[in-house]
């Protein structure tokens, strides 16, 4: 299993919206709003580094008023 942060950069005003669509996306485990140059970081999870990034482009990125994304997979040193 792969766990990931995803910081997203949305439209003026649209954080709140962006957070609830998102958290409704199947491998997402948290989407919250947050202050800072990021303004929703979420949480997901997939099966594979391939699954992630299906999840990022065809899901994630198509929410309606994201700007931006930075996805950072979660590493065991």
């Amino acid at each position: 299993m792969v766990h990931a942060y995803i910081l997203v950069q949305t439209e003026v005003g649209k954080a709140t919206s962006v957070a609830q669509s998102i958290a409704k996306i199947p491998g997402v485990l948290q989407a919250e709003d947050v202050t800072g140059p990021y303004d929703v970081i979420v949480r997901a999870e997939a099966e594979t580094v391939d699954d992630l990034g299906r999840m990022v482009v065809a899901q994630v990125q198509q929410v309606e008023g994201i700007t931006r994304t930075l996805t950072c997979p979660v590493v065991h040193l």
